[in-house]
């Protein structure tokens, strides 16, 4: 895909997010997220980086739809930032007034086969993005209080190689490459001495998305699969509502939570411009394509339409102020993301809206 014109990888592009959409949409996928729910009602969140390969549901055999994403780059988040404070907030107040806990994940990745195929953002440097998140589930504690009844956050390292977790807790870590098998006695056993003051309503919660991926694991091992180990990105996606985007080496997406947004899309344009001097990708051109979430109809999407296009803009003056010449090979679209549905609309410049469905 990487190879295509420009023109073929943005067509592709819209059918990965109308498929997505459709697969989302679906009476079976519905009633799975519905079944999932009432089994496991617990709120998860997870922090992550842009990297395509951070796919929590996948590797947990986890409906589409359980798990909320915060993704930015380089998995970078600060609690202060006001913007992610708000949303972090808002989420949690909605699932406790549901009457339900919540589970945040916070997580770093690396390689162990390679370290140039972790995490760029911290520069391949897989202790100092140990310490980062780490210092988020502090942030955390601080916000939502130590005793964990209602908010409860973990740090998980996600191995990219076999798309392994390795679970920390106060009481050490829990490497899943190296577990037997997927015993819901023996793990519900060691989630408990891993994580002593849990309560048994998140424990239990956990439990299915701990067996899931020792399960997916084994699956990578027997299917032999070829590693992602180039760099081919050709997207940057700017805001929220970039799910689809589970693609290895394809996009970097910079999530709108930080005050200073112009460090990471100039940091985003410089890879894309070492790319193509490099060959990786073709230097006919590149996708700019930011994006806001709504819930509702009426104000809540005008709000988003206002804010996928504000962030547009605000990104195509960094490219053009930092990148001039890379910035006449810039194609540039604003869309807006249903959450009910997934279905992704195009914002034309006259303000109209396209369906990519």
């Amino acid at each position: 895909m990487s190879n295509r014109s420009i023109h073929e990888r943005i067509d592709w592009l819209w059918n990965l997010g109308r498929e997505h959409a459709r697969e989302f949409c679906t009476p079976e996928a519905a009633l799975a997220r519905k079944h999932y729910l009432a089994q496991h009602p617990t709120h998860v969140m997870v922090l992550k980086c842009m990297d395509g390969r951070i796919h929590l549901p996948f590797v947990t055999g986890t409906p589409l739809g359980i798990i909320e994403p915060l993704r930015n780059l380089g998995g970078m988040f600060h609690l202060g930032w006001p913007l992610l404070g708000e949303v972090v907030a808002n989420s949690v107040s909605e699932a406790v007034a549901a009457g339900r806990r919540v589970l945040v994940i916070i997580t770093y990745h690396f390689s162990k086969g390679d370290p140039h195929r972790g995490c760029a953002g911290f520069g391949y440097d897989k202790a100092a993005s140990v310490r980062h998140v780490h210092e988020i589930r502090r942030q955390m504690e601080y916000t939502f209080g130590q005793a964990h009844q209602t908010v409860y956050p973990v740090v998980f390292g996600f191995e990219t190689d076999e798309d392994a977790l390795i679970l920390h807790g106060p009481e050490g870590v829990l490497d899943l490459t190296q577990a037997e098998d997927a015993d819901e006695q023996r793990l519900a056993y060691e989630l408990r001495a891993l994580y002593p003051d849990m309560p048994a309503r998140i424990l239990a919660d956990l439990l299915p998305l701990v067996q899931g991926n020792i399960r997916h694991i084994a699956q990578v091992r027997a299917s032999g699969r070829e590693l992602a180990t180039e760099h081919r990105e050709w997207v940057i996606c700017v805001g929220r509502g970039f799910d689809f985007l589970h693609v290895p080496n394809m996009a970097l997406i910079i999530g709108p939570y930080s005050p200073d947004l112009s460090g990471p899309i100039a940091r985003a344009a410089g890879i894309i411009q070492s790319n193509m001097e490099s060959g990786r990708i073709p230097d006919d051109g590149f996708l700019l394509l930011a994006s806001a979430p709504y819930r509702e109809a009426g104000m809540d999407r005008a709000r988003a339409e206002l804010k996928s296009r504000f962030l547009s803009e605000f990104a195509d003056e960094v490219i053009r102020r930092e990148w001039p010449d890379l910035h006449p090979k810039m194609l540039r679209e604003a869309a807006v993301l249903d959450w009910n549905t997934r279905t992704l609309t195009l914002l034309n410049d006259s303000g109209a809206a396209a369906e990519t469905s």
